[in-house]
């Protein structure tokens, strides 16, 4: 099933805590993930960033919002219970606990930034509808996942318009770029007249022993076997075993089949959309405008020494 929005998590877990019995919250997750039936990839499914499970996002946010809204307490570090306001609440066999429901307490109010007095019931109306099923970070990283796809699509955009040396010349700065080549290696284009299929090379070591063979295609229709299947035989005139092809476009079923099969070389093809990726992570061809630190409390700060 999909994993619940974090305002479905509310009741669940304020009924899971109902005992009145502490618990932690790994507990309060390994719980609700059984309530809701989650498979082991749901639950460890992270977010874009890859620095947090949704799941585990979800749940911790859940709790935050009801301890804005004094449904439960933190009696210690990592842990949680259901406070009084929270029985309470619970008494009155409740259908939904969202954030509609929180919004009866003041203190949970101005935890959202919504005012306090009864006389804003337009502007707490336009904001219900406006509810947002989706914490913060999942939306600060889903706006980061979106700026990302659109960078990606303009730097395809771009490559496409470059004259094919100048294309060249920006696979083999992205190869070096990712470390391709060592601290003594070097990449460079090779004669364009004259290059057997091959369109750069990166030594690997100082004296060249070992080099990795490049061909840059700036197609706009599919790169098929035939052509993969040339730069192949071309690696033999200068003895390399292993290359790779990056195409601007993409690759047929038959060419990534004829790759798997080749024996006593390694050769690696990268479609478009994996080469715009690969430039961003890389900053080659884009400039970082601005950078956003993302901060929480230092637990250690606060502990006392003994």
């Amino acid at each position: 099933m999909p994993i619940p929005d974090f305002q479905s998590l509310m009741l669940p877990f304020l009924e899971i805590l109902s005992d009145g019995r502490e618990r932690s919250m790994k507990e309060m997750v390994s719980e609700l993930a059984s309530r809701f039936s989650l498979s082991d990839a749901e639950q460890e499914e992270l977010l874009p960033s890859g620095q947090q499970k949704v799941f585990s996002n979800r749940v911790a946010w859940a709790k935050t919002h009801m301890k804005k809204a004094g449904l439960v307490d933190n009696p210690s570090r990592g842990r949680v219970r259901i406070s009084t306001k929270g029985t309470s609440a619970l008494a009155e066999n409740p259908e939904w606990i969202d954030m509609k429901f929180l919004r009866q307490s003041d203190d949970y109010r101005r935890f959202i930034g919504e005012p306090k007095d009864e006389d804003a019931e337009g502007s707490t109306e336009t904001t219900d509808s406006d509810i947002d099923q989706v914490p913060p970070l999942e939306q600060l990283e889903s706006a980061h996942q979106k700026l990302r796809a659109a960078l990606a699509e303009e730097l395809l955009e771009k490559l496409s318009a470059c004259i094919p040396q100048f294309f060249e010349e920006i696979v083999v700065k992205l190869l070096r770029a990712m470390g391709y080549g060592g601290q003594f290696g070097e990449g460079r284009v090779t004669n364009y007249a004259r290059d057997g299929g091959i369109d750069g090379i990166i030594n690997e070591d100082k004296l060249g022993l070992d080099v990795v063979c490049v061909q840059a295609k700036r197609w706009q229709g599919t790169v098929s076997r035939p052509t993969v299947q040339s730069f192949v035989g071309s690696m033999d005139l200068i003895r390399a075993k292993k290359g790779v092809v990056i195409t601007t476009s993409s690759y047929s079923k038959d060419a990534i089949e004829f790759i798997d099969r080749i024996e006593g070389k390694r050769v690696v093809l990268i479609n478009g959309k994996r080469l715009a990726q690969l430039m961003i992570d890389h900053d080659v061809g884009v400039a970082v405008v601005d950078t956003y630190k993302l901060k929480e409390i230092s637990n250690d700060f606060f502990e006392e020494d003994g």
